[in-house]
């Protein structure tokens, strides 16, 4: 793979830290609303947020033809699966250990893209993943009795992970002219109904009005890692190779783990020193070329 320009890892740096140094403001959230509550009020805002953006832009709204189908199954497996997912894994076990479990999606998208679409890797890029491989297993080990206690858990934060994986081949083998931020827009538009409805089962009307901070942690989750976030992620998907573009997402949690550190005074283990050395020896190999004479 050639080298990756500036202007591309500045836009991956940006979405690392943006969506790394959130996880922790969920805490703030979830501690006064309900999960499927939050979701819907975070996909709301993003709508809200790209809407009014695409209007001051005066960019169109229009869905090319016959891409309907693949803008479904985008959305159904990039924001619907993996916020329900995601929602039903920290039913079972905390939300931290979910978010690890999410983020094996690079490991997905080598296994699909070897098996499905017969791609094929790279010394350099296998290395990349198996380092990363490492990485998350460091994350999970101190978790392994808790996945075997609450086994959905486990499965939710695999699948969270599966889905994310499919959608991102979807968006990757799609062609969508003309189609900025307004692939985003759709994909979050057509994903809140069935949250709505779930929230409405589920939580039913909140019985008091959440606290300045959990409100604020709520819309910057909508308004930033939501709206600008997955603009950015989908833009990273077009501009990058499938596998380098998954694998740049393992950055994420150990970027919130960090920023829990910082944050919230969480403790700072030697597995987790060492997932994010292995992380930056993946991104590494993935990211800058190798020099050959």
């Amino acid at each position: 793979m050639k080298g990756v320009s500036p202007k591309v890892l500045g836009l991956l740096a940006a979405l690392t830290l943006v969506w790394g140094t959130n996880w922790p403001l969920f805490k703030i959230a979830l501690d006064e609303l309900p999960v499927a509550t939050f979701r819907s009020l975070v996909l709301a805002t993003a709508i809200l947020t790209l809407g009014v953006i695409l209007v001051m832009r005066r960019e169109s709204f229009a869905v090319p033809p016959g891409r309907w189908p693949a803008l479904v199954v985008a959305s159904a497996t990039n924001i619907l699966i993996w916020n329900i997912a995601t929602s039903l894994a920290v039913l079972y076990i905390p939300s931290g250990h979910a978010s690890v479990l999410a983020y094996t999606m690079p490991l997905w998208v080598a296994l699909l893209g070897f098996v499905a679409f017969g791609q094929r890797l790279t010394g350099r890029l296998l290395a990349a993943i198996l380092i990363g491989a490492a990485a998350v297993a460091a994350l999970m080990a101190p978790n392994f009795a808790r996945y075997a206690e609450a086994p959905l858990g486990l499965f939710w934060g695999l699948f969270a992970g599966f889905c994310w994986a499919i959608g991102t081949f979807v968006v990757k083998r799609t062609s969508w002219p003309g189609m900025g931020m307004s692939l985003t827009f759709w994909q979050v538009v057509i994903s809140l109904p069935p949250v709505l409805i779930g929230a409405a089962i589920l939580d039913g009307l909140p019985e008091r009005w959440p606290s300045a901070a959990a409100l604020a942690a709520t819309i910057y989750t909508g308004a930033i890692p939501m709206a600008f976030g997955t603009v950015a992620w989908f833009a990273l998907v077009k501009l990058l190779p499938t596998q380098v573009a998954a694998l740049s997402s393992i950055a994420i949690p150990i970027v919130a783990i960090v920023s829990g550190v910082l944050l919230l005074d969480e403790p700072l283990s030697l597995l987790q020193a060492l997932a994010i050395a292995s992380t930056v020896v993946a991104l590494w190999l993935a990211l800058v070329p190798s020099r050959r004479p």
